[in-house]
């Protein structure tokens, strides 16, 4: 009898360490993926390389002219992305003209982009040209982690010419998340002939 205990016991020993032997073999159950359309949900996005780009909305609307402005040469595109949510929208507006002997009647349209693809599209035109913009006037409205932009801004060939070549409204919308601000689209629209930038948009507000 007690030879037959201790055989049960034995054996309810051994079953013991076998299956604390499989639970440690057997690998822990992999954590879920982030949410599809999250932030985390994009690990390979390209992060900030400088901090002081994505502060402040003011200056993540500067680092995105300054990226894109210099000489004709290469652009620093992972820096461009790093200020978008991954696939935010670049769209521009474009307006409706009437036929010319050099080019047919166009309707208004709008043309959005994804950082990615705007890199893409006018790499080239960034490395046969200069290109320099910035804000003359910034307005902005707050509510929560929302921000609407709308920064007036100017843009020329060369950084040294008396004026510039174009002029327009780039409208933003922002989102303050993980410690930073995004842009999460941007929209924008130039003066033409029958459509100038109002008084109020070329003075930053309270200045």
């Amino acid at each position: 009898m007690i030879r037959s205990c201790n055989l049960i016991l034995c054996c309810f020993l051994l079953g013991l360490t076998l299956n604390a032997s499989a639970q440690q073999s057997t690998p822990a159950a992999s954590a879920p993926p982030p949410p599809v359309g999250t932030l985390a949900g994009h690990p390979d996005w390209p992060a900030a390389k400088n901090p002081g780009d994505v502060d402040t909305v003011d200056h993540l609307i500067a680092s995105l002219y300054d990226v894109v402005s210099g000489p004709a040469g290469q652009r620093d595109w992972d820096r461009f992305r790093s200020l978008f949510v991954p696939d935010g929208r670049i769209v521009s507006i474009v307006p409706e003209s009437a036929a010319t002997k050099n080019a047919p009647a166009r309707k208004g349209d709008a043309v959005f982009l994804t950082p990615d693809m705007f890199a893409q599209q006018n790499d080239p035109y960034f490395k046969a040209h200069g290109f320099f913009e910035r804000s003359i006037a910034n307005r902005l409205e707050e509510f929560g982690n929302l921000i609407e932009g709308w920064s007036t801004s100017e843009i020329r060939d060369a950084k040294d010419d008396a004026q510039p070549f174009s002029r327009g409204i780039d409208s933003f919308q922002i989102v303050h998340a993980h410690g930073r601000f995004w842009i999460a689209s941007l929209l924008f629209d130039h003066e033409r002939p029958g459509v100038t930038l109002p008084e109020k948009y070329l003075k930053t507000p309270g200045l």
